[in-house]
């Protein structure tokens, strides 16, 4: 583990380094302490600019990872609540921000990618640990039985209320650490480290089926079974990968779908989301409130009503459609598309749909399993929620594509198949 913290290095750049780790670890709690270590990690950064060390900032990677920044900033002047646009630039200054400090920070996030993946993998671990603990311990002190941590008292929002985080970019997080440690799984030698990742790999998928994300756990089972035999695996190889997760991932499902609390949740509440609106209905799915959003894009569909302007526009028209369970409970659009098609019209839905097919091209270019399952990721989250328009979606969204633009290379996953290369970087890290 001492390769994780003891990195040979400036002293600046180890503490560029630090800082990254930090607020790498920072994501899975309270964000007063992510907010807390960007600014310490900014005002360090311009302490120690060097003009020969900073990269060039106006670029079109800077550009596209700032766009949704620019679209806000913009999209605000002609809003009719202009005090709430200027609340969505205080929320999303971290996706001007991270660029900006990548650009002038002189530490080579290229050289420890892997470790500081490696410790945010360990503490998204260590994290979904605390929360059994923590639901075994209700357990216990209410005297249930202790299989009522498959019940609805336990999974989803209820899993991860301890660490106060939404359950759906909980679990982003832990696919990133998840997908991180499957990669060196599949070729690690060391029967300890093997172990040691095989482990944590279990832990995270517990955590991922007990935090139930209708949107993650799609983005898992595609990212097993057809992104990582593409990403990894050559030849007769990819298909028997293909074959042995496929015939997993229906066990799992089976698995999970047995139970009536799981059972409930992806497909009752799925049924729910796709319904149409009902007048004998206490709630009201997602594809209703989707259809009043999208009546409203209709009256303005180029530039939109302006940043600001989503809760006020959706309060008025949920009353109008009797949709008092949204009204009441003050939802958005939970769509980001969507969503931001209503703020800034179809220019800002292009820009950002624009955004995610450049990462995936990048991914693709680079064979960089990671970076195309953050994409994925964001992509499909972003049609269930609004994620920029959440502090913890927004550092995620902020942190993790910048880090994946400034670190991706033809990296380790494009070596794998190679049966002459050894995969390297991890032995180092685990190693006492």
């Amino acid at each position: 583990m001492s390769g994780l913290f003891q990195i040979k290095d400036s002293l600046a750049n180890k503490i560029s380094y630090y800082h990254l780790m930090l607020l790498m670890a920072s994501l899975p709690f309270d964000r007063f302490y992510s907010h807390l270590i960007l600014i310490s990690y900014g005002i360090h950064t311009l302490i120690h600019l060097k003009r020969g060390t900073v990269k060039p900032l106006f670029k079109w990677r800077t550009i596209i990872l700032q766009s949704v920044f620019f679209i806000t900033v913009l999209s605000t002047f002609y809003s009719a609540n202009q005090n709430e646009g200027f609340n969505d630039w205080g929320k999303q200054i971290p996706i001007f921000l991270f660029p900006v400090f990548f650009c002038l920070n002189p530490l080579d996030v290229k050289k420890y990618r892997s470790q500081l993946l490696l410790a945010f993998a360990l503490v998204c671990t260590i994290t979904v640990i605390y929360l059994y603990a923590d639901a075994f311990v209700t357990i216990r002190h209410y005297q249930l039985p202790v299989l009522a941590i498959l019940s609805g008292a336990f999974i989803n929002h209820n899993f991860a209320e301890p660490i106060d985080m939404h359950a759906t970019f909980f679990s982003m997080q832990l696919v990133i650490a998840l997908v991180y440690l499957i990669g060196f799984l599949i070729k690690e030698k060391n029967q300890y480290t093997h172990l040691f990742h095989l482990f944590c790999i279990i832990i995270l998928s517990a955590g991922l089926i007990q935090l139930s994300s209708k949107s993650v756990l799609l983005v898992v089972f595609t990212v097993i079974n057809i992104a990582v035999p593409y990403f990894i695996f050559k030849g007769s190889k990819r298909w028997k990968f293909v074959a042995v997760s496929s015939l997993l991932s229906l066990m799992l499902i089976a698995g999970i779908l047995s139970s009536g609390a799981f059972r409930e949740r992806f497909l009752n509440e799925f049924k729910i989301d796709l319904s149409k609106a009902t007048s004998n209905e206490i709630s009201d799915g997602r594809l209703a409130r989707w259809q009043v959003v999208t009546g409203l894009i209709n009256k303005k569909p180029v530039i939109g009503y302006g940043s600001g302007s989503e809760m006020g526009l959706l309060q008025d028209a949920f009353y109008k459609h009797k949709f008092y369970n949204s009204y009441l409970s003050k939802l958005n659009a939970h769509n980001e598309y969507l969503s931001l098609w209503l703020k800034s019209g179809v220019i800002g839905f292009l820009i950002y749909a624009a955004t995610l097919i450049w990462g995936v091209f990048i991914s693709f270019k680079h064979k960089d399993l990671l970076f195309f399952t953050f994409i994925l990721l964001i992509a499909i989250v972003s049609l269930s929620e609004n994620l920029l328009d959440v502090d913890k979606g927004i550092f995620f969204y902020a942190l993790f594509y910048s880090f994946f633009s400034f670190s991706t290379k033809k990296y380790f996953y494009s070596k794998l198949t190679d049966s002459n290369q050894q995969p390297h970087g991890i032995f180092e890290h685990v190693q006492a």
